[in-house]
């Protein structure tokens, strides 16, 4: 009788040993499907022709959905354009170069001089931020409570040669790209905002 109790533990276990070699076979098939790809050692800009130092290697497991440009064919898209400004760390894809493809329907590119302290020192293309405009009451002579807010991304940062004013580029919705050409200059600030690059 103990022996025919125990034969279905004894299949039990052959079982579990089995299925634990098929997902290790399976997870090491995974793991091993490994390749080397680039991505962007630094922030680019909209128009900017990609360079070497632009990008670097990094193995990651790839999805063959992605059109990845593999470490290999760093050469080819040498000197090729960026179709987008993008954070360092971004996975360098085949669609993301080529003719500028900003703005998108709808969106503007606004450009508003900014200087130290009206932005954060970290400011980069990619980051996600709010645009603040304050209006000034000529009534009275100072800065008045209303405010005007929009929502941005920041496609480019050019800082002038003493690094006292940045020109800031910002995609954001047309009407409020107009809305934000209006603002008086010196009363805009950038803040960013939860989520910071995209």
């Amino acid at each position: 009788m103990s022996r025919r109790r125990s034969l279905p533990y004894l299949l039990l276990g052959v079982l579990l040993v089995l299925g634990c070699a098929t997902g290790g076979v399976v997870v090491a098939t995974q793991l091993g499907h490994r390749e080397a790809v680039l991505v962007l050692a630094r922030p680019v800009t909209v128009g900017q022709e990609l360079s070497a130092q632009d990008v670097r290697e990094v193995s990651i497991s790839v999805d063959s959905s992605l059109a990845v440009i593999p470490a290999r064919s760093r050469s080819e898209v040498q000197g090729r354009a960026f179709a987008y400004s993008l954070p360092a760390g971004a996975l360098l894809t085949r669609h993301i170069l080529g003719d500028a493809r900003i703005p998108p329907p709808g969106q503007a590119v606004a450009a508003v001089g900014l200087k130290v302290g009206q932005y954060p020192s970290d400011l980069q293309a990619g980051s996600r931020v709010t645009v603040v405009a304050a209006a000034s009451d000529t009534s009275t002579g100072s800065t008045a409570s209303r405010s005007s807010a929009w929502d941005a991304t920041v496609t480019g940062v050019h800082s002038s040669a003493n690094d006292q004013v940045a020109a800031v580029s910002l995609q954001m919705a047309r009407d409020d790209a107009r809305q934000l050409a209006t603002a008086p200059a010196g009363q805009i600030s950038v803040v960013v905002v939860h989520g910071g690059v995209r």
